[in-house]
């Protein structure tokens, strides 16, 4: 995609530095800023405080992980203790699991000395097919929004909530590529961008999609039921973090409510699932699904853009206590289908199941 016209990716390795580039999310949509990434420990830093973020970007990001500790040294210990190090950085978006055992299973049978050529090439391999998956999506969603903006007879009114554009993923997004790819065929379509506090994502949705001229308004987390009893949504989309084998979807804390939501008033509500984020050997998401507490000053205090610059206030009492569950669970009951670069289906076992029929194979 691209900010003021120069064509941007996530992240990219540089042969020149001989390192990874990203783009710091800490300080979108304020500031753009690039950071090399060279350490294990960068690699993991960069993951845990959010420079980077999204399930897809971070999984695209701990394979280029691996491929730097193997770099360094590609024993089997420090095969070993590097994915052990970058899976314990987040516990709840499962691609970042997947990423790590695809990266071991190819790279554990090697001779040491092939391995630190093996594990870039196949982290470059990763981050290429999320590119490719992520545009699938958007061809499949495109189909979908193009029926309902027919039906609308008017501009169509998606919802969406937390960031699952392309600066989540390597490119294009899982919930935005809809929108993208139906923008770019003309159809006419407005976004309803929710906040999603405490860490303010929908800036960042908002921020891209003003790059992109998409039509688009900023709303407070709260706003969007009130919008759908008033027929001003026309569907909901969201991306995931983690999809049970039957359906349920963990997501950014606050979908659970807008799927509510859109139960009550006969809204459709899509999830943009790019296979790698199922979990085929869970099928509880409330049960099974670690949720991740994340640090309590990330809801006491508040991060923007003010005269002197980029700024973090406090908004709650001194020595308030706060909690901060970074996801939620969204029974697959509350949710009207996934769209994968496979295509549509519904959010069953039986419908995950018959476009991901190999990937079952592989876990039974």
């Amino acid at each position: 995609m691209k900010i003021e016209g120069q064509p941007y990716r996530s992240l990219w390795w540089s042969d020149e530095k001989g390192c990874l580039e990203i783009i710091d999310q800490r300080w979108l949509p304020h500031e753009l800023r690039i950071q090399e990434v060279r350490s294990l420990d960068d690699y993991a830093d960069a993951i845990v405080q959010m420079r980077v973020r999204g399930a897809p970007l971070i999984g695209a990001t701990a394979a280029y992980g691996l491929a730097i500790a193997m770099a360094n040294d590609p024993s089997d210990a420090s095969l070993a203790a590097a994915y052990d190090r970058l899976h314990a950085t987040r516990p709840t978006a499962i691609n970042l699991r997947w990423a790590l055992d695809r990266a071991r299973t190819a790279l554990a049978p090697l001779d040491p000395e092939r391995r630190a050529e093996a594990a870039l090439a196949l982290a470059r391999e990763i981050a290429g097919e999320d590119v490719d998956i992520n545009h699938a999506i958007g061809t499949h969603g495109l189909s979908l929004l193009r029926r309902l903006a027919v039906e609308a007879e008017r501009p169509l009114n998606i919802l969406t909530h937390c960031n699952a554009g392309w600066i989540a993923t390597v490119d294009w997004g899982t919930a935005t590529s809809p929108i993208y790819q139906a923008h770019d065929a003309g159809i006419d379509l407005h976004v309803w961008v929710d906040e999603t506090r405490p860490r303010n994502q929908g800036a960042l949705t908002a921020w891209e999609l003003g790059s992109h001229g998409v039509p688009h308004t900023y709303i407070t987390d709260n706003a969007g039921g009130h919008l759908m009893q008033r027929g001003l949504v026309d569907i909901i989309i969201t991306g995931t973090d983690r999809v049970t084998r039957r359906g349920d979807v963990c997501n950014k804390i606050g979908t659970y409510l807008k799927a509510l939501a859109a139960k009550d008033n006969g809204v459709p509500f899509w999830v943009a699932l790019p296979s790698p984020t199922i979990d085929w050997t869970v099928s509880d998401g409330l049960r099974e699904i670690p949720i991740e507490q994340r640090d309590p000053r990330e809801v006491s205090h508040i991060q923007g853009a003010g005269p002197g610059g980029i700024a973090e206030i406090r908004v709650t009492p001194k020595g308030t206590p706060t909690r901060n569950d970074a996801f939620d669970v969204t029974p697959a009951r509350l949710v009207t289908g996934f769209i994968t670069e496979r295509g549509l289906c519904p959010a069953t076992e039986d419908g995950l199941a018959g476009l991901f029929p190999d990937l079952i194979a592989r876990r039974a």
